[in-house]
């Protein structure tokens, strides 16, 4: 914290300070400043010799603005100075680092608001909001080597297996007080990270972790889009997470919220006394289903703030991707609304034109500044080349989850097995498009929440059927294209939904059926990372070929995953009844062995361990359309992989 002394007497207006250039004020109105983050909010500089903060706020239609904190009693003693560009500067002689602060705003009637700095660093711990000024220069990075190789660690013919982690319940410590308390991010550096080695997945994905008010939002209700939360540490404690997941070969994807922001007092809302940042008009700027407020995206200095805020998170704390919440509300007009609800754009269509452009600008900014970086679009409906270039006419994501494979797998798996040969389809329909796009397949934290049942619960059966289920569940999703997402607790089958306040139930691994789940995902992702068949043609047709996509009757999927720049391949069979099958003929294109190099049944992961005694001959009996073919036993409720031995 910073003295309680005053500095009325010496703060300095700053329009004609160098801070600031008339090229700054020009490109933040023109909406292309692309990093408005080292120009507004507060700095630490030195001024004519002098050590001290300068402070710029973009509010255009205040009357005043004055800078209030701990070294003034939060009075009205320092104004700053307005500029025909509607920003307001102040620099004050003398402040330290850690200063806590606000902007008060006098709208032009008069009103007065307190509010927090859209631009802040770092800001107080809930429920307090003060802005706080920090200096973000001062780490020393150890993670060159992983940024120079990103680009190549990141391409799309790579494995990219990712962990969705929400910080504050992925696992806690005792607590007096409390009971329990949050890991801080160095704590997390300690346990998550080896975990997450040891599990060998590529990625953590973290859900929100810009500052907000509300623990029960996760993080999606933003109220300092530039500062990350305090509830586990401050900004060099980030950073040193991020860090070490670098040093140990983990990639880290920030889950961005551009879609939507809270009515907070302190935040954007009514921010200098109108809708700067949203839309005065409630059928534009208010989603209804949420209570939060839109961004006019179609505004010159929002789209600046929102672009700057995207290339931020990658510069100052090297995240390797951004993961976008909520695309399909961004881009139509009438999303969640009914008749009257919504205004037509200039055409009379439902497209939000001004979103459009937006993510696309957004995309060709982060991919030019930053080759390698990953932008996933979470995108539920049918909208055309989300994940192709801007210049095909796309809007530029590098990856897209699918929803659709999502929804219509767990719709198929939540069948009892009696009934799935009338959901074939829900298994296979996803091949039809798979290669539309660049696909990721989420099993994220929206499916174990809100009533809908853990993943293990999603499953029908008893207990060894469900962990059976869900394991042969697990293995065709490695085996179908598309990159892999898995949300913590699902690694290990906890029985009960996800609950943001609580740790995971890590004392299940005490039991063999939930040790089984985890030892298999693990295994399945060392398998998954030592196969080019299973990733490198994630994204074309020839990385895939379906060996039979139609035996309905016996709910058994076979097909084949190729490699790219080799003739490697691997066999995948799923068997989603409980009924084991014996000699089940399926046609393969090349003679010899087929060593058995996954069962999901195997007794290790608490499986009855039926399977095919480590691999099988192929028989000279035409079969599938093939010369050759395999007589397989096929395990109940399981998935195997099989591939040629050399």
């Amino acid at each position: 914290m910073s003295q309680q002394t005053s500095t009325k007497d010496t703060a300095i207006p700053s329009a004609s300070a160098p801070w600031l250039t008339d090229y700054d004020k020009y490109l933040i109105a023109e909406g292309t400043h692309e990093r408005i983050y080292e120009k507004l909010g507060a700095h630490l500089i030195e001024l004519d010799g002098v050590q001290g903060v300068h402070f710029a706020v973009w509010a255009p239609n205040a009357r005043n603005v004055f800078v209030i904190g701990d070294f003034n009693g939060w009075s009205e003693t320092h104004p700053m100075t307005p500029s025909d560009s509607g920003i307001w500067t102040l620099f004050v002689p003398g402040l330290p680092e850690y200063t806590l602060y606000k902007y008060r705003i006098v709208t032009q009637n008069g009103e007065t608001f307190d509010k927090a700095d859209p631009l802040a660093f770092a800001m107080e711990q809930r429920p307090k909001t003060g802005s706080v000024v920090v200096n973000l220069n001062r780490y020393q990075w150890g993670d060159a080597d992983w940024v120079q190789r990103r680009r190549e660690i990141q391409a799309l013919d790579r494995p990219i297996s990712i962990y969705e982690v929400h910080l504050g319940s992925w696992r806690r410590k005792p607590d007096e007080k409390w009971g329990t308390r949050y890991l801080t991010y160095r704590e997390l550096a300690e346990e998550l990270i080896p975990y997450v080695v040891d599990m060998g997945f590529t990625h953590i994905e973290l859900l929100p972790i810009a500052e907000h008010p509300l623990d029960a939002s996760w993080g999606y209700q933003v109220l300092g889009y530039f500062a990350p939360t305090s509830r586990f540490g401050d900004p060099e404690d980030l950073m040193y997470f991020i860090d070490q997941c670098h040093q140990h070969n983990i990639g880290v994807i920030l889950d961005w919220v551009p879609a939507h922001f809270p009515k907070d007092g302190a935040g954007l809302n009514y921010f200098d006394g109108t809708h700067l940042y949203s839309h005065a008009d409630p059928r534009q700027g208010e989603h209804q289903d949420w209570g939060t407020l839109i961004f006019n995206y179609g505004r010159n200095e929002v789209r600046a703030f929102l672009i700057s805020n995207a290339l931020f998170w990658i510069d100052r704390y090297h995240f390797d991707g951004l993961r976008v919440d909520a695309v399909a509300s961004m881009l139509y007009l009438d999303y969640s609304r009914e008749e009257g609800q919504w205004v037509p754009n200039e055409y009379g269509g439902r497209e939000n034109l001004a979103a459009i452009s937006f993510l696309r600008k957004m995309n060709e900014v982060v991919h030019g500044i930053y080759p390698g970086v990953l932008t996933i679009a979470e995108e539920s409906t049918a909208w055309p080349m989300v994940s192709r270039p801007t210049y095909m006419g796309g809007l530029g994501f590098s990856l897209k989850w699918n929803m659709g494979w999502m929804h219509d797998t767990l719709n198929y798996m939540s069948k009892d097995p009696i009934y799935r040969k009338y959901h074939h389809n829900d298994m296979t329909f996803s091949l039809l498009y798979a290669f539309n796009e660049n696909f990721i397949l989420p099993l994220s934290h929206d499916e174990v929440v809100h009533g809908k049942g853990s993943m293990i619960n999603k499953m029908p059966g008893d207990e060894w059927q469900k962990f059976a289920n869900l394991r042969a569940y697990y293995g065709f999703m490695w085996g179908h294209p598309g990159k892999k997402l898995l949300f913590m607790g699902d690694e290990f089958a906890q029985w009960q939904e996800w609950n943001f306040d609580a740790s995971l139930e890590w004392a299940a691994l005490t039991a063999p059926n939930h040790l089984g789940v985890q030892r298999f995902v693990r295994d399945l992702n060392r398998l998954y990372q030592n196969e080019p068949a299973l990733y490198e043609n994630d994204f074309e047709w020839t990385g895939f070929t379906w060996i039979d996509a139609n035996d309905s009757d016996n709910s058994v999927f076979s097909f084949m995953r190729h490699a790219k720049s080799s003739d490697e391949f691997i066999v995948v069979v799923s068997n989603f009844t409980p009924v084991p099958r014996y000699d089940y003929r399926i046609g393969v294109p090349v003679p010899g062995f087929y060593e058995e190099i996954l069962n999901s049944d195997s007794e290790y992961y608490w499986g009855s361990n039926l399977g095919n005694a480590g691999g099988r001959h192929t028989d000279n009996i035409p079969f599938h359309g093939h010369a050759q073919s395999l007589a397989l036993t096929l395990p109940p409720l399981a998935t195997i992989m099989l591939k040629l031995k050399k």
